[in-house]
């Protein structure tokens, strides 16, 4: 019995050392140390926790603390993740978003049952509730004033290139009409308050305003989600005739780099520092007195490094403005100096390896044409 154990352990863990398997099948972490014995794949820890609320699909266990009979192994060993994802991820849509493990709950939920439970990319031309190039119906929209969530009709129209939502079911006319390629979409559960909170953001006057929605179903908000990206997929696709289908792809929706509490002062450097919630959206840099603002106080664009941008850690000598977060940092413009002071050492390395990682970048002809946000646009 403890030979037939051992046989097992050493055939298991040949199986697992394979390169296909060294990543989880479903959200890409290094080193996962679960697996499903009904699917065959490897998983990290936080996937298995998703595939066990899933038990008529997938049955998970550990590598490392459970047993796994000879049978189990040999499954494992004719399955792994390159060959379960060569049946469960065959077709899926290039606009269709796939998770990583940095990205939130519902995401990875939606995108492990959409995979297993509902089998949504077995198939070539699956009919799917987001590539329909229509989809209408309630979510629940942060009142921009009241700060109250209510329902609200959208409407997300590929013919028309646009999102509406309506105040009214009944409502002929819209509350907001957005041009599809303005758009964008991000999760945000934690400032939202909710799990399946969603963000959607769109330029205004060259100015960024933000919606703030979530659905009661995952799936749901998931669905639209996804559905903004097919839109503009297709709308892109014919604007860009000559642009490949991955060019395309990697101009729709996008995370924030990052997002949180700075100190600032005005242009002057003699004003006091105040704490404000900054946002950077790739070269915009946004703050709101709160971070469910629907408009943002000030925007500054953040350009190259060869357009004479940098970043600085620490004020410059002799700065006058009171501040009470001692971790400063200095981004440079040919207009004016930024100054900013963040509480803890960690975040203000944070947010100097942000705007690092966007100044070492060459710009674009899109953006040499929006760099008309200057210091203007970015009030004390």
């Amino acid at each position: 019995m403890a030979g037939g154990n051992e046989r097992s352990m050493k055939a298991l863990k040949e199986v697992w050392r394979r390169a296909e398997n060294s990543l989880c099948a479903d959200c890409g972490k290094p080193d996962p140390d679960w697996a499903s014995s009904t699917l065959g794949v490897f998983i990290c820890l936080s996937c298995s926790g998703i595939h066990r609320n899933i038990p008529s699909i997938s049955k998970v266990k550990s590598l490392k603390m459970d047993h796994w009979d000879d049978a189990q192994v040999q499954f494992l060993a004719k399955h792994g993740n390159a060959v379960t994802k060569a049946t469960y991820e065959a077709h899926i849509p290039i606009y269709y978003y796939q998770p990583t493990y940095n990205d939130c709950q519902v995401l990875r939920e939606q995108w492990i049952r959409a995979k297993y439970e509902r089998r949504e990319f077995t198939e070539p031309g699956k009919q799917l509730p987001y590539c329909d190039g229509v989809k209408e119906g309630i979510l629940w929209k942060r009142g921009r004033d009241s700060g109250q969530f209510l329902p609200r009709k959208f409407l997300l129209s590929e013919r028309e290139g646009c999102l509406k939502y309506f105040t009214k079911q009944d409502a002929k006319e819209p509350k907001i009409n957005v041009k599809i390629d303005v758009i964008n979409a991000t999760f945000q559960p934690v400032k939202i308050g909710n799990p399946n909170g969603l963000q959607i953001t769109y330029l205004k006057d060259n100015k960024t305003r933000n919606i703030f929605v979530y659905h009661e179903s995952g799936k749901e908000v998931v669905d639209w989600f996804n559905a903004i990206r097919s839109v503009q997929f297709h709308y892109l696709k014919v604007a860009f005739p000559i642009a490949s289908d991955n060019e395309i792809k990697n101009r729709l929706t996008r995370n924030f780099l990052k997002e949180g509490y700075m100190e600032k002062t005005g242009p002057k450097q003699r004003e006091a520092f105040k704490k404000r919630w900054f946002t950077l959206d790739h070269r915009r840099l946004m703050y709101f007195k709160d971070p469910l603002d629907a408009f943002a106080k000030g925007e500054v664009f953040v350009g190259s490094r060869e357009n004479g941008y940098s970043v600085q850690k620490g004020l410059p000598s002799g700065t006058q403005g009171n501040f009470s977060w001692h971790y400063g940092l200095t981004i440079v413009t040919p207009d004016r100096e930024y100054l900013f002071t963040c509480e803890t050492e960690t975040d203000q390395l944070d947010w100097i390896a942000a705007f690092t990682s966007v100044i070492n970048q060459a710009m674009t002809p899109q953006e040499y044409a929006s760099k008309c946000l200057d210091a203007a646009s970015f009030p004390s």
